[in-house]
């Protein structure tokens, strides 16, 4: 193993681990990555979330006859990352037996691959696609019967249960997605969510990449998330082509993912307040998102942020001018969210609302991997700003926003606490920004590697994984978007609620449903 590509701790003080780490943003060669027998494989992984690692991914690269399935567990209380593959057929004893965490993603497996996790608790798809793999579809479906949301559904045989479907379709601008409640009159005894409605088949054009049509596939994985995704991947591409990001680049990229998440922090808590019938601060709120919008617009002319980041730092640069007036904006727009807020909180009826609403426990958050906002709100301290600090994360901190009660109070208030401590931070390092250029020119990526990108998207945890080949071309692309974690935690707070609190509950957690179809 190269020395210089993993990190110094790379064998921890635990019993049993065995496998190297590497930081955040670090790449290696592929033949660094150990390869493990399916059983070691899986002990590894069940040794790694025991102590308090979260599989950040989990896929497979497929071959001919085998194929290759990796996984990537990052570890919060270390900052280290460990990438590990095992070899397996068109069928393996399935991992989320033991690993919830894996649930997921090993659905996903068996719809793109055709490759069977033998024993998992409830296989059914979750995008609703052919097979990548002709003839190897593993519900045994031909292309032209596959439709989305026709799946079996978790029922109650009871004369004195309903069933209750919502969507695809909803009143205004929103994605499809289809949820399907079992109740006993108002009180939901389970609900599930069918997505893949906006299923576009991104990460397979990302292969042969990069492109110049590769960025905008990023910029747009997920709208909102413009920032935190084409960041995670230039993340990746600097760090295969070697490339140091020149200070001010690294700090105007900071400002714009900070200005990403005042802006839907602020839309999300004024869309809250509507839920519940509460006017003045879901009015505020709806007129102070657009400033903040506005805000990364002065930067690079786009709202949400899009042609602003590229490897080796940023496309655009702010003139003195231009930092006075973005200041200048900001100082008011913060003054108002305030005040907005403020409005909410004074209110005792609309906080009744939210508390002991949507209930997502500590434990519960941790078996099911949820990251970002709504595992604070359950008291789960892990931010990727803190935790796996990279670009100007790795000189500024911002405090992480904890709150306990993991109930939809618990998600706004993590939100408003994370407006104040990314205000100040934006201000801050306005104050501070630094001469310099802002981007510097990428080269060609390390051929046969590997690199794990981190960032921690207004979300959540949003990690990119780039495997590249021998003429340094991406081989295969992954990309985890928050809400891939985070889908479950919503079916979670619905249990044992009323049918009429889905609402507030479904926008307490904002979920992207094209970040999750890709």
């Amino acid at each position: 193993m190269a020395a210089s590509s993993i990190a110094n701790e790379s064998q921890v003080d635990r019993p049993g681990w065995e496998m190297p780490l590497v930081r955040n943003g670090t790449a290696i060669s592929l033949a660094e990555v150990p390869d493990l027998e399916f059983a070691q494989f899986e002990e590894q992984l069940n040794l790694a979330v025991r102590q308090g690692g979260l599989l950040s991914a989990l896929f497979v690269v497929p071959g001919r006859t085998s194929h290759q399935m990796y996984a990537v567990c990052s570890f919060a209380n270390s900052g280290l990352i460990s990438v590990m593959r095992t070899e397996i057929g068109d069928a393996y004893p399935s991992l989320s037996r033991n690993v919830a965490q894996a649930h997921w993603f090993e659905r996903e497996i068996a719809e793109q691959w055709g490759i069977l996790p033998e024993g998992h608790p409830w296989l059914k798809p979750i995008r609703f696609h052919a097979s990548y793999r002709a003839g190897h579809d593993a519900w045994g479906r031909s292309p032209e019967s596959i439709r989305p949301g026709v799946s079996t559904t978790y029922q109650f045989e009871s004369d004195q249960t309903h069933e209750v479907a919502v969507g695809p379709i909803h009143a205004g601008v929103i994605e499809p997605g289809h949820f399907r409640f079992q109740c006993h009159g108002e009180h939901v005894f389970h609900m599930e969510t069918w997505l893949g409605y906006q299923h576009r088949g991104v990460e397979r054009h990302l292969v042969g990449g990069p492109t110049k049509r590769t960025l905008p596939y990023m910029e747009t994985l997920a709208g909102d998330t413009s920032i935190g995704h084409s960041l995670a991947y230039c993340q990746a591409v600097e760090a295969l082509a070697g490339l140091r990001v020149p200070l001010r680049g690294q700090l105007l990229r900071g400002i714009a993912l900070e200005l990403e998440r005042l802006a839907n922090h602020t839309g999300d808590l004024g869309a809250l307040a509507l839920d519940v019938g509460y006017l003045p601060t879901s009015s505020y709120c709806g007129r102070i998102r657009g400033d903040f919008l506005n805000a990364t617009a002065l930067i690079c002319g786009n709202r949400f942020g899009r042609n602003l980041v590229c490897p080796g730092g940023a496309l655009w640069d702010l003139s003195g001018a231009q930092l006075q007036t973005l200041k200048e904006r900001l100082s008011p727009a913060l003054r108002d969210v305030d005040g907005a807020i403020d409005l909410l909180w004074k209110c005792p009826s609309a906080q009744a609302r939210f508390e002991a609403c949507g209930e997502v426990t500590y434990g519960q958050a941790v078996e099911a991997g949820l990251v970002g906002m709504a595992a604070r709100a359950s008291g789960v301290d892990r931010d990727a700003r803190r935790d796996f600090p990279s670009g100007i994360y790795r000189f500024s901190h911002i405090p992480v926003s904890i709150w306990g009660s993991g109930d939809v109070f618990g998600r706004a208030s993590v939100r408003w606490l994370e407006i104040q401590r990314s205000g100040q931070f934006v201000i801050e390092q306005l104050d501070a920004f630094p001469a310099g250029p802002v981007r510097a020119k990428a080269g060609p990526l390390q051929p046969s590697a590997i690199v794990v990108s981190i960032v921690e998207g207004w979300r959540g945890e949003i990690c990119h994984v780039a495997l590249t080949d021998d003429v340094g071309k991406f081989s295969h692309y992954k990309v985890v978007d928050p809400s891939f974690h985070n889908w479950f935690g919503l079916m979670l707070a619905m249990r044992d609620q009323q049918i009429s609190d889905f609402p507030v509950n479904n926008k307490s957690f904002n979920l992207s449903y094209c970040g999750h179809d890709l």
